[in-house]
């Protein structure tokens, strides 16, 4: 029994072979994704077909956008919800944006700046006969401000 425990314990300080240092983003100087864009979109895919209904660019870079580059998209983290009313919800982008769009078409129907990223997939709830969405705004990824908020919208009656 003592032989197979130092046996066990030999294993133990054996080196793998093989490790990770963690996740390396590919960007080029200026903190890009350094392939070409766009870095991220939002899909609806008819499922009854398998077709792609319509597709967006999701989230930008300011400091391309001042320069005239159109949006770009960024990485995303988190997904959408989808309302009754035909409405689709998603923060996810790295520009800290939450958005709406139309079901039917994928036109931007709103947007708002939250007070960190919103990584995460928003909620719907109904109080007082009122429908809200809400969205987790924890930023903290991908060099974005942290924060601690959850940011509730009451839809339109």
């Amino acid at each position: 029994m003592l032989e197979r425990l130092a046996a066990l314990e030999a294993a133990d300080t054996v080196a793998p072979a093989y490790t990770s240092s963690g996740y390396i983003r590919f960007l080029d100087a200026a903190g890009h994704p350094a392939i070409a864009p766009p870095w991220g979109t939002l899909t609806a895919i008819d499922l009854n077909f398998g077709t792609i209904g319509w597709q967006v660019t999701l989230g930008e870079f300011d400091d391309l956008t001042d320069r005239g580059v159109p949006p770009t998209g960024t990485e995303n983290y988190g997904g959408p919800i989808v309302t009754a009313g035909g409405v689709v919800f998603i923060g996810a982008t790295q520009d800290e944006k939450f958005r709406a769009f139309a079901t039917d078409t994928g036109a931007l129907l709103w947007e708002i700046e939250l007070p960190a990223g919103g990584y995460a997939t928003p909620a719907t709830y109904l109080a007082n006969g009122r429908q809200f969405v809400v969205i987790a705004a924890g930023g903290g990824k991908m060099g974005t401000r942290s924060g601690d908020s959850y940011v509730a919208f009451a839809l339109p009656e």
